[in-house]
C-alpha cells in the first residue's frame, strides 16, 4: 500500500472514530441528564445517520482494492444499517423514542469507537495488541444485541406506522409489492442474513487473532539444543 493510500485510510478512520465518539458521548450525556433512554434519536440520531451514510466508503475501499475486505459482507452490513437508520428511524418519528433505538445506537457506537481506532492505528503500524483483541472480540456481544434487540424490534414496531403512512408509496406503487411487505420479508430473512455476517466476523476473528497467536508462538524463546 502506498503512502498516500495509508494517509487517506488513516484520516478516514480517524474521522469516523471521532464522529462515533461524539455520538456515544451525546447518547450517554442525554441519558445522564434526562434519566431516560427515550431521547437517543434527538441526541445523536442525525449524526449517526450521517456517519453511517459516509461509511459507504468502506464498500468502495474493498471494491477498488485498497483494503483486503470482501465487498459483499461490507455491502450487506452497510445496506442493512443504512436502511434501518435512514429509511425507517429518520422517517418515522413515532419509533424514534423506542428503547430499541437506544439499544441499537449504543451497540453501534460502542462497536465503532473500538473498530475505527483499531483500523486507523493498524494503518500506520502502531496498533496495540489489546485493541486488536477488543476489535475482534467485542462484536461477540455487541452485534447480537444491536441487531436482534435493537434493529429487529425497531422495525417490528415500525410496521403499523409504515402501513398507516403508506411509506414510500410513490416508489413501491410501481412494484408488485408494498414497502410494508418488503419490511415484513426483510424481518423474516433478518436472522439468516445476520447469522451469515456473524459467522463471517467469527472467521475474521480466527484469522486475525489466530495469526497473532501463531506469530507470538514462533517468536518466543527457543529451547537450547545441547
Amino acid at each position: 500500500m502506498g503512502r498516500l493510500a495509508r494517509l487517506y485510510l488513516f484520516t478516514y478512520n480517524a474521522v469516523q472514530a471521532g464522529g462515533w465518539t461524539v455520538a456515544l458521548i451525546k447518547l450517554l450525556t442525554n441519558v445522564s441528564a434526562t434519566k431516560s433512554i427515550d431521547g437517543a434519536y434527538d441526541a445523536a440520531g442525525q449524526l449517526i445517520c450521517l456517519l453511517q451514510l459516509f461509511s459507504v466508503m468502506e464498500v468502495l475501499h474493498g471494491a477498488i482494492g485498497i483494503v483486503p475486505n470482501k465487498v459483499l459482507p461490507a455491502l450487506m452490513q452497510w445496506g442493512g444499517r443504512t436502511h434501518f437508520v435512514a429509511a425507517i428511524v429518520c422517517q418515522i418519528p413515532e419509533v424514534q423514542k423506542l428503547p430499541a433505538v437506544f439499544v441499537t445506537f449504543a451497540a453501534w457506537s460502542l462497536s465503532e469507537v473500538i473498530r475505527y481506532p483499531q483500523y486507523a492505528l493498524n494503518t500506520v503500524g502502531h496498533c496495540p495488541g489489546w485493541l486488536t483483541w477488543l476489535r475482534y472480540s467485542a462484536f461477540v456481544v455487541l452485534y447480537p444485541i444491536g441487531a436482534m434487540f435493537g434493529e429487529v424490534l425497531t422495525m417490528y414496531h415500525a410496521l403499523p406506522y409504515i402501513k398507516e403512512k403508506h411509506l414510500y408509496g410513490n416508489l413501491f406503487d410501481k412494484l408488485p409489492f408494498s414497502y410494508y411487505s418488503f419490511v415484513m420479508a426483510l424481518l423474516a430473512c433478518y436472522p439468516f442474513l445476520w447469522a451469515t455476517l456473524y459467522m463471517y466476523m467469527f472467521k475474521q476473528r480466527k484469522s486475525k487473532l489466530g495469526r497473532r497467536g501463531e506469530r507470538k508462538h514462533r517468536s518466543g524463546p527457543k529451547r537450547r539444543v545441547e
